[in-house]
């Protein structure tokens, strides 16, 4: 018998570099490690580090799908600039000496940032008030906040600040959490890349580690809802964008309208006009 021996480079350099990004982001799949490999100059197209990716048995474990609901729903339309739309939800976890303590987190719905995630204790709807006030002395003030009905939330401190400021407050559905599935999918992202995988000694050292993941969640992680940039990119192009002048053609009004709201949040709503 005859048979064709390969010819192929061991590719031992790009094998170790793949396995060290692997290791460094453990959740990652192969299409967000391959842009950590392009933005490092590595050539090689998304099939080759598909197939090294195979071959070094880097494959991430899926978690089981639940099952999605069926029926026809109407989203909400957003304008596509930062601070449109805000969502806020809490995630918990526990300490080395288990105690537990959550975290509050803000995302920002259209460029998908992580605006704050403060992790304590005991976070109260006075606490919450004051967090969002320093956040819109940095930031801005946002068109709306989206969040659930937890009693934090709901409180009278959280209902005083927000008539003060003049800021629309909508509250989904109650048993509905994907009526602010923004948030959701951010805390399933902190979940599953640093909550499952950190170890906390103590509230300091959570601080820290939290702060250090949403600062690389902003600027190094590539986002695959907004075409594998990073949510800080991705505000700057947007705000690059609208500071051009106003003439546009069809085709770029259609994208200056965001991806919508998760299926089934406030369908009563009017969508919001464009400029």
């Amino acid at each position: 018998m005859v048979r064709y021996q390969a010819q192929r480079a061991p590719d031992t350099v790009l094998r170790g570099r793949l396995r060290e990004l692997a290791n460094e982001r453990r959740r990652f799949g192969y299409r967000r490690l391959f842009v950590l490999l392009r933005r490092e100059g590595e050539p090689s197209g998304i099939n080759r580090i598909y197939r090294l990716y195979r071959e070094e048995g880097l494959t991430v474990r899926k978690r089981k799908a639940r099952r999605k609901a069926v029926g026809t729903r109407a989203p909400i339309l957003v304008e596509a600039r930062p601070n449109a739309r805000w969502s806020l939800d809490f995630v918990h976890d526990q300490l080395a000496n288990d105690q537990r303590f959550r975290v509050l987190n803000v995302v920002d719905d259209v460029t998908r940032e992580c605006l704050a995630a403060i992790p304590d204790t005991s976070i109260s709807g006075r606490r919450v008030a004051r967090e969002l006030s320093a956040l819109i002395e940095r930031r801005g003030k946002p068109g709306m906040i989206v969040t659930d009905n937890g009693t934090e939330l709901t409180s009278n401190a959280v209902l005083r600040w927000c008539s003060e400021h003049r800021i629309e407050w909508h509250y989904i559905a109650p048993g509905k959490p994907m009526q602010n599935g923004f948030v959701e999918s951010f805390n399933g992202r902190m979940r599953d890349e640093l909550l499952n995988e950190t170890m906390f000694r103590n509230l300091a050292h959570a601080r820290a580690v939290i702060a250090a993941w949403a600062a690389d969640y902003n600027t190094e992680r590539p986002h695959s809802a907004l075409d594998y940039q990073t949510p800080a990119d991705y505000a700057q192009a947007l705000t690059t964008a609208i500071a051009r002048p106003a003439a546009r053609d069809e085709s770029s009004a259609r994208r200056a309208i965001a991806n919508p709201a998760p299926n089934g949040a406030n369908n009563n709503r009017a969508p919001v006009a464009i400029g």
